[in-house]
């Protein structure tokens, strides 16, 4: 039977990718964190999704999260081992972006999420990812990393979580509440 503990972090530390540790507050392990919650909250959308392409697409873009948190993780001097999201992702992600984006109409007010379930899973997904992004930008600014495309995909995703939370919504035949209807 495998053991699913390593007793490693019980002093509050936790390996790099590379010599050295961090404390488990640190803002670098925060930013990993956030991204893993964002992968976990898109997770729970795909599971819900009827659209098989849809849920290829939140798939790859897991996986593309997996990738940021490795090189995230990896210290400056082996983070370009890791490095995947490129601009060619970036572009390749905005490509998706723009193609869900046709299929939707934008709301005029601000959306009060929870029309439909899988709507909110992706709103609940855009403010991790949201918060990440956040945590990411300080780290770029402290120059903790040095891919300029992280940022971006970060912000683009969140975009895209708020297109699938209106696709999702209008799939299910709900215009989506705003504040405007009160």
């Amino acid at each position: 039977m495998s053991k699913f503990y390593t007793k490693t972090g019980d002093d509050g530390y936790t390996g790099r990718l590379g010599k050295g540790r961090l404390p488990k507050h640190h803002i670098l392990i925060d930013a990993i964190g956030s991204i893993d919650e964002a992968s976990a909250a898109l997770g729970l959308a795909r599971a819900q999704i009827q659209s098989p392409a849809t849920g290829e697409l939140i798939t790859k873009i897991q996986k593309d999260l997996y990738h940021i948190m490795a090189e995230l993780s990896a210290t400056k001097e082996n983070a370009s081992k890791f490095r995947v999201i490129d601009d060619t992702r970036l572009a390749w992600l905005e490509s998706e972006l723009d193609n869900y984006s046709r299929s939707v109409e934008t709301p005029a007010e601000f959306v009060v999420p929870g029309d439909s379930v899988t709507g909110a899973a992706f709103a609940c997904a855009r403010t991790i990812v949201r918060r990440a992004e956040r945590r990411v930008a300080e780290l770029h600014q402290a120059e903790q990393f040095d891919n300029p495309a992280i940022l971006p995909y970060l912000n683009r995703l969140s975009s895209l979580c708020f297109v699938l939370e209106l696709k999702e919504n209008q799939s299910m035949g709900r215009e989506g509440s705003t504040l405007a209807k009160e």
